[in-house]
């Protein structure tokens, strides 16, 4: 892939990426060109680690200093209707935090091939004005187009990081739902169906949580996340519930809800830190303290791990509570998982096979650029992937 933009615009993404503005530029894929199109480097905290000039890793700022940032490139820029074989936008991820340069596209894979609807992933080359900056993960937006791809009734409302009930066990205010919306937000916008499912899990009984869950989700798909979430310990998403003290909240995931059978479906986003602590805390910040379905300190938080970051357990969560009561449908598919996508023949036949396929252009970033990633910490990560992966398999 390739984008050019004049070198003022480029010079003024670089001066604050954390501005996330966009400026125009061109797309080249193959040869083929779509111009213009939007461009600018993307990224939540964690993104911008090390990558800006910033002081305070916790609200990144400053100027870029490092080679590769994420970055987006939105093909509908200024009203164009042109698409890159169906997609609005495009999303290189960095994978600055993942040596392994797998975690995204392994960790999608695995929800995917257990049936949990997740975004598309590759490896990509990225050349900017000519420049070769390095391997990216090309990994699929999740929006509206990608609902219409993944569910048959794919024109419905999808959220990004809000439950269904807040920390307190209680429904949002509607407000809350509205600006979380990712789809249908220009038009009569309608959350009344998420409300519903949120005031239902709030005033349900204990006995009967399981049955408003089923009736309000696939139970299949669920039991199949929580299993590749916890056997590839995405400790940074939806059963990592952070507290600030009076709120304990979750982030990384989207809603989809269906209009038509009325069910949600929860979608996984963000993998760069994911596998990372499978065996033992190599991310303290993000670890998840309590195994699936356990609580500690009453569900009041907690502080955990060296830095003493507060948590509260998943469990204590209403809705994650009773998804965890499915306990024979959580057996049977993490069997399914581990004799299937998890084992040595699919596993890690795919890392190798796409460890093939991006070394020659790991060795050539790293010859151009001095904080590329060395082959030798490549391949040390690699096995080390390998090897979290034979620890869950035996655990």
């Amino acid at each position: 892939f390739e984008l050019n933009l004049p070198d003022a615009a480029l010079a003024a993404l670089d001066a604050d990426p954390t501005a996330e503005e966009y400026v125009a530029g061109s797309l080249t894929f193959e040869g083929e060109t779509i111009s213009p199109v939007g461009i600018r480097y993307k990224g939540s905290v964690g993104a911008w680690v090390g990558g800006t000039s910033g002081m305070n890793p916790f609200m990144p700022s400053g100027h870029k200093t490092r080679t590769k940032l994420s970055m987006k490139v939105k093909l509908n820029w200024n009203g164009s209707d042109a698409l890159f074989y169906g997609l609005k936008k495009l999303q290189f991820h960095s994978q600055n935090l993942d040596p392994s340069q797998m975690r995204d596209r392994l960790g999608y894979w695995l929800f995917r091939e257990m049936g949990v609807p997740a975004p598309r992933s590759v490896h990509a080359r990225l050349v900017i004005n000519g420049k070769f900056y390095g391997l990216y993960a090309l990994t699929e937006q999740i929006d509206g187009r990608f609902a219409r791809y993944h569910f048959e009734n794919g024109k419905g409302n999808l959220y990004k990081e809000i439950w269904p009930i807040n920390s307190s066990g209680q429904t949002h205010d509607p407000s809350a739902y509205l600006n979380q919306l990712k789809t249908n937000e220009d038009e009569d916008p309608n959350v009344d169906n998420m409300l519903a499912f949120g005031s239902e899990i709030a005033n349900v009984s204990e006995s009967a949580l399981s049955d408003v869950i089923s009736n309000r989700m696939d139970i299949s798909e669920i039991m199949a996340f929580a299993v590749v979430d916890r056997a590839i310990k995405n400790d940074d998403g939806p059963f990592h519930w952070y507290s600030d003290g009076s709120n304990s909240f979750n982030h990384n995931y989207y809603w989809y809800e269906d209009p038509v059978e009325q069910k949600f479906h929860l979608i996984p986003w963000d993998m760069d830190v994911s596998f990372q602590n499978i065996k033992g805390d190599k991310n303290p910040v993000t670890q998840i303290a309590d195994e699936w379905g356990k609580v500690r300190a009453d569900c009041d938080p907690f502080n955990h791990g060296p830095f003493n970051i507060p948590q509260r357990s998943a469990a204590c969560d209403k809705l994650t509570r009773g998804w965890s009561k499915f306990d024979k449908e959580y057996s049977e598919f993490r069997t399914q998982l581990l004799v299937g996508p998890l084992s040595v023949e699919q596993a890690d036949a795919r890392i190798d096979a796409w460890a093939d396929q991006i070394r020659k252009a790991t060795i050539e970033a790293n010859e151009i650029h001095s904080d590329a990633l060395p082959l030798h910490a490549w391949e040390r990560a690699l096995d080390q992937l390998k090897a979290q992966l034979a620890w869950t398999r035996a655990h």
